[in-house]
């Protein structure tokens, strides 16, 4: 069984598609078991609270890393899910756990991905770019910021009276879904690798 660890910086909406799908008993030889957020106000905190799940925030930018790597030893944890993260791992963080680490971005990468690109500006470039199908990937994380192996994608159609609001929508309703699916190919490869 391995044990989850999913960084979080706001809502938390896919934080909580990992929990219900946990829930369900959809999720296979992995356990949600900590919950972290680099922001005190996050609503994740709460969604987590009311799971039962061990959360913290660590606001402190200058500490951040250190103290994280120090709860994911503590809570003997074995992979990690980027979920509505919104900092930039270092490269001494990501060879802590080297190929257990995935993120959600809300593109089909390699398109409107990389620093700069997170929230509502991806889907304002994507709409600007004149686009006609986004989507959702998931990746593994390396030391290039959305560079790392795709585990996952899916894509949605764009509406000629598309917003960039309408758009986030559609593409969060499919990061929903793929999110926990791709964490039981994680957990799968983690093991298959272990054996």
């Amino acid at each position: 069984m391995l044990n989850i660890a999913i960084l979080v910086s706001g809502n938390g909406s896919n934080l909580q598609s990992l929990i219900d799908y946990q829930n369900q008993g959809k999720l296979k030889n992995g356990k949600l078991s900590l919950v972290i957020s680099n922001k005190a106000d996050a609503y994740a905190l709460t969604r987590a609270s009311d799971s039962n799940l061990p959360s913290f925030a660590l606001t402190n930018p200058a500490t951040f890393e250190t103290e994280a790597l120090e709860k994911m030893r503590e809570y003997k944890i074995d992979c990690i899910v980027l979920a509505g993260f919104l900092k930039i791992l270092s490269p001494r963080f990501i060879q802590a756990f080297p190929n257990k680490i995935i993120n959600i971005h809300p593109s089909l990468i390699p398109s409107f991905c990389g620093a700069g690109f997170y929230g509502i500006k991806v889907h304002q470039e994507a709409l600007k770019y004149g686009v006609k199908v986004s989507g959702a990937s998931v990746h593994l994380v390396n030391e290039v910021v959305d560079g790392g192996q795709i585990i996952a994608q899916r894509a949605v159609r764009i509406s000629a009276k598309e917003t960039p609001s309408s758009l986030q929508k559609k593409v969060a309703t499919i990061e929903q879904k793929i999110l926990p699916q791709a964490l039981q190919t994680l957990i799968n490869q983690i093991l298959k690798e272990n054996k």
